[in-house]
């Protein structure tokens, strides 16, 4: 660390000054100089936010004249020999693959704090990090991993648009705590990840490409695509096969609109599946301390993924139903129908059923809708941190059971009395909504079961700790056969 007194206490540009700067902080004469290697963006982006911060900042560059224009005028540009020999804690913004470009600065890092933010090419699983590496080639120096999680634009527009969360690893407790200290200044908040071991994982936090979102993403489009050939078989291919009618023209809009629902109602049941399938284990098992198989564990963790994916279908379904009558294909069938009524003389077709079952319909795909849109909000971290547990699981669970209740409602009133009608099984396969209706019911079902109160009592007691049969083995001092079993305990 420098010594305080030996400060200036106006410093001129190029020693971290702030003359004619009045929004810069003045710069403690207790901070240390913060030096960064390297002229990138996020060097840039970096050196920024430490001015503003009030540090003195040094940035060491192989052409210090060419990169001077790009920092701040209260950063002093130089090389990267006299920039190291400056500093005290030195962010290292070079690529992992130009680490050993620096060898020749080890004697003057010896000693200093090294704060690696760089990333890899690829998800590294096996091994050594870019920090390990780092910290073999100056092991007089003391690494710190962090920043990598941080982007140059949220560097640059500060903590309140982007993520605040630094992740921070080192063999040294002094050098984390240094550099906490810079991040809270910063405007960002810490993450102790632990020992320099923990590097590998921080440095493949930026790389995963949607890890959670894998399994659902993949439900949904097969699901997709499994009723859209259904839908496509049953309402385009055999009418034109057996009848040489073209509906082809349906694919686009109609065919889609009527899989999205489908998709969106199965995807919404998936989500409380699990929770069905993990409360008859308890019941079954009489305890609560027993593993669940572990493609129940991943399907817990990603019902919220589940449930995004449901209500992204029924807003596309939404969307897709208002569109219905702006088609010209409907303007030409209410025409010719129109047509066909004058011809008939016809003067009124009025249906009450049909009207009824319209108007619950829309209803109930409306309360449906809105549902799932509070569902989906109350997801948001933003959102949820804003609500007491209490309040998050009524709306998940209490309201979620409501959103899948109305839209099998919808459902349902869609079929009416269709299932009752021959002329609806084409090639003795079954009406679409037949086969979405099966798990949704199925699901409902198993949460009314769970509400018995002999049923919902027992799983209350599993739940507070309750064990069908515990035993305890242990040994009693002088027993003869020296064991005794205790049961029921």
């Amino acid at each position: 660390m420098p010594d305080p007194m030996a400060s200036p206490l106006i410093r001129e540009r190029g020693n971290g000054g702030n003359f004619g700067h009045p929004d810069v902080p003045v710069s403690d004469p207790w901070d240390p100089v913060i030096g960064i290697l390297g002229t990138g963006d996020f060097s840039r982006s970096l050196a920024r936010r430490l001015v503003a911060s009030g540090y003195q900042v040094v940035v060491g560059s192989r052409t210090p004249k060419r990169s001077v224009a790009l920092f701040p005028e209260d950063a002093e540009v130089t090389s990267q020999a006299e920039a190291a020999g400056q500093a005290d804690v030195i962010f290292v913004a070079v690529f992992p693959e130009h680490h050993s470009t620096l060898v020749p600065l080890k004697p003057a890092l010896a000693g200093k704090m090294l704060v690696d933010v760089s990333n890899g090419l690829c998800v590294n699983r096996d091994g050594p990090s870019n920090a390990a590496v780092l910290a073999d080639l100056f092991p007089e120096s003391i690494v710190v991993k962090g920043f990598n999680t941080i982007s140059a634009w949220t560097l640059q527009t500060g903590p309140g648009d982007g993520s605040r969360r630094v992740f921070l690893c080192s063999d040294s407790q002094k050098a984390k705590s240094l550099v906490k200290q810079i991040c809270c200044r910063m405007g960002f908040i810490p993450v102790d990840m632990g020992l320099l071991s923990s590097s590998l994982e921080i440095e493949n936090l930026p790389l995963y490409l949607f890890p959670s979102w894998h399994i659902p993403v993949l439900c949904t489009l097969c699901l997709f695509v499994f009723f859209y050939l259904y839908n496509f078989f049953r309402d385009i291919l055999q009418p034109y096969v057996t009848h040489g009618k073209s509906y082809f023209y349906k694919m686009p809009i109609e065919t889609v609109n009527v899989t999205l629902p489908c998709v969106s109602l199965v995807m919404l049941a998936l989500v409380y599946l699990p929770g069905l399938l993990a409360a008859f284990l308890q019941l079954r098992w009489g305890t609560k301390y027993s593993r669940f198989p572990g493609w129940l564990d991943r399907w817990l963790a990603a019902r919220k993924q589940f449930g995004l994916c449901s209500f992204l279908c029924a807003a596309l379904h939404a969307v897709y139903s208002l569109c219905l009558p702006m088609r010209k294909s409907a303007r030409y069938k209410i025409v010719n129908m129109a047509y066909k009524q004058v011809k008939a003389g016809v003067a009124e077709t009025w249906d009450d059923e049909e009207v009824w079952r319209m108007e619950l319909y829309v209803s109930a795909g409306i309360m449906a809708l809105g549902l799932l849109a509070l569902l989906a909000v109350t997801s948001l971290p933003s959102v949820a941190n804003t609500v007491n547990w209490r309040e998050f699981t009524f709306v998940q669970s209490s309201l979620g059971y409501c959103a899948l209740f109305m839209a099998t409602v919808h459902t349902l009133i869609f079929g009416w009395d269709r299932a009752f009608n021959p002329s609806n099984y084409t090639l003795y396969l079954p009406p679409t909504f037949m086969l979405v209706l099966v798990l949704p019911i199925l699901v409902l079902l198993g949460r009314l079961a769970l509400l018995a109160p002999c049923v919902s009592g027992r799983l209350w007691l599993i739940r507070r700790g309750w064990e069908r049969s515990r035993h305890i083995r242990f040994t009693l001092p002088g027993a003869a056969n020296g064991a005794e079993d205790i049961s029921n305990v």
